[in-house]
């Protein structure tokens, strides 16, 4: 019988160990849908993602003291090409990953504006790992398959979501806005 029990009391510590190591599932997510949730943009103006209904989205983590940073250059080309077949690219600023996102909204909407001609939505910076993770990552983590509950490693991670709100890739900072054309293409 103490063998059972301490078999027992092993497997529920397993299970709690792996519930926390995996942090954000989607038991952390308070929403069943992407359009639920609230975000706020570059300029200070909070709007439902529901303003995106219908559209191919490219969800980034961006920020302008980054190695990946000319990546704003792909982006923005993207945007620009596709923009027509109801595409957006939404860039959130995070200083998570080195401290290379220190600006203000205001400083990071000028860097953006001047140095990339960015006209793509850009939103307030957040925190995309952690306790203090805004939302929409907890579900854009918890949505696509193979990635439960991984934290995101580095900024300009991408998250490519479909039409009806389904996200259906997830890519690193090393693969480029331009690489990703053949999956836009796919799903527009």
């Amino acid at each position: 019988m103490k063998k059972i029990l301490i078999l027992l009391l092993s497997v529920i510590g397993i299970i709690f160990l792996a519930y926390s190591l995996n942090g954000e599932d989607m038991a952390d997510v308070e929403t069943e849908s992407i359009y639920d949730i609230k975000v706020t943009n570059i300029d200070g103006k909070e709007l439902a993602l529901d303003e995106y209904k219908g559209k191919t989205l490219l969800i980034v983590n961006v920020a302008s003291e980054c190695g990946f940073t000319p990546q704003y250059e792909g982006l923005q080309n993207i945007y620009e090409k596709y923009q027509d077949k109801e595409f957006v690219v939404l860039g959130f600023p995070c200083n998570q990953f080195g401290g290379q996102e220190p600006g203000s909204r205001e400083e990071i909407k000028q860097f953006c504006s001047t140095k990339f001609s960015v006209d793509f939505p850009l939103f307030e910076k957040i925190d995309v790992n952690g306790d203090n993770a805004h939302q929409l990552y907890k579900y854009l983590k918890a949505s696509k398959g193979g990635f439960p509950g991984d934290a995101i490693k580095w900024n300009f991670t991408k998250f490519l979501v479909d039409k009806n709100g389904k996200v259906v890739g997830r890519y690193g900072s090393q693969k480029t806005p331009s690489s990703l054309e053949s999956e836009i293409e796919q799903i527009l």
